[in-house]
């Protein structure tokens, strides 16, 4: 009887090594689409806060522009940074006592901000580590799912005494489909976190930058924006 090649005949021929293969990769395979589908979803909901982030400047007030970046956490962090500088800035003064206040403002907020930015780094690298592992390990794994599929191949025909297709066609099917199967897992993997990673930089470059506007806001008193126009009057003058 001629061995079918779907892949619920095949497995069901084989043997809890190929089985417990497939859920690995199964598994990984879940996992990976899981962080694509959490990253798109941040990334949508990042997209509106990135347009308010730009306005933050041309509004009339500090208090309007948090109002204008909405709700604090990690998912804004460019309100979690300016709620963060007026934090430095009021406990700068409030604990005049402390070891810190022989910083002078600029070094203090300077590194108040630099913590917060490597907060938000350390967020927005959730589920990068885990990306690179599945995208370097799960050929790997296929390609041991495929040794075995040959390794059985090669025993049927010890068994049988003859390599006719019968004696091969499944376990052979099994070593094919564990090959496409770490395949399948590993590509979407690699190009999701090289994705992401992209879109990681470009993210702390803006986030970065917002931190150098603020900082210069609270230290001289006055935001970038109103500083560049007295810089262009000061020199037409």
């Amino acid at each position: 009887m001629p061995n079918s090649f779907d892949l619920a005949s095949l497995w069901q021929q084989s043997d809890l090594i190929i089985r417990s293969v497939a859920l690995l990769l199964l598994a990984m395979s879940v996992l990976t689409w899981f962080y694509v589908l959490q990253r798109l979803s941040f990334m949508l909901r990042l997209r509106g806060v990135s347009r308010r982030f730009e306005q933050f400047w041309h509004t009339q007030g500090y208090s309007e522009g948090l109002a204008l970046l909405g709700k604090p956490g990690y998912i804004n962090p460019f309100r979690t940074l300016a709620d963060s500088a007026v934090e430095a800035v009021e406990h700068y003064y409030s604990h005049s006592t402390d070891l810190h206040s022989q910083l002078p403002l600029s070094e203090w907020l300077s590194l108040s901000l630099t913590s917060k930015i490597d907060d938000i780094q350390e967020f927005f690298r959730q589920g990068m580590s885990a990306l690179a592992s599945i995208g370097a390990v799960a050929p790997f794994i296929g390609l041991f799912g495929t040794v075995w599929g040959i390794y059985h191949a090669l025993e049927n025909i010890g068994q049988t005494g003859s390599a006719n297709l019968a004696t091969i066609a499944g376990p052979v099917g099994e070593a094919l489909v564990m090959t496409a199967f770490g395949l399948a897992v590993a590509i979407p993997a690699v190009l999701a976190y090289n994705a992401i990673n992209r879109q990681n930089r470009q993210l702390i470059a803006r986030v970065q930058r917002f931190a150098q506007q603020l900082h210069t806001y609270h230290v001289s008193g006055i935001a970038p924006t109103a500083r560049a126009k007295a810089n262009v009057q000061q020199w037409q003058e």
